[in-house]
């Protein structure tokens, strides 16, 4: 039997809208992966806890608050301490295209912007985890 590829979908800092990551998850388990959603208001270390605790292959972080210059790569450095190089780290929401390029120089594999298919992100996750 395969294993199936775990995604932990993280809501960081202080953004009180999910819906995007709710739709996002629901594609992602419809997609034949195991989700675990962190709920909203969820803090760095929360999130990494989380990815260690649930043994993920991915951390898909959506954010809508303008702080993801700080709080995705604060992930990715925790998932480091916690020797989980092997995560692939995604972020979306609304994200300016001039802060794409440093946040996938800290990390990030990927950022995925309103109006992205929920297949691309599945067919991203598939093409890529490890």
């Amino acid at each position: 039997m395969e294993k199936r590829i775990r995604v932990l979908v993280a809501k960081p800092g202080l953004d009180g809208h999910d819906r995007g990551a709710k739709v996002v998850a629901r594609a992602l388990r419809d997609a034949g992966f195991e989700v675990i959603y962190t709920g909203l208001r969820q803090t760095p270390e929360q999130i990494a806890e989380a990815a260690l605790e649930e043994d993920v292959n991915v951390v898909a972080m959506s954010l809508l608050s303008g702080a993801h210059n700080t709080l995705f790569p604060k992930v990715v450095n925790l998932l480091k301490d916690k020797e989980l190089e092997n995560v692939l780290i995604l972020g979306g929401g609304v994200i300016p295209d001039t802060d794409i390029p440093a946040l996938k120089q800290a990390g990030v594999a990927e950022i995925f912007t309103p109006g992205t298919s929920t297949a691309a992100i599945v067919e991203f996750i598939k093409a890529n985890v490890k």
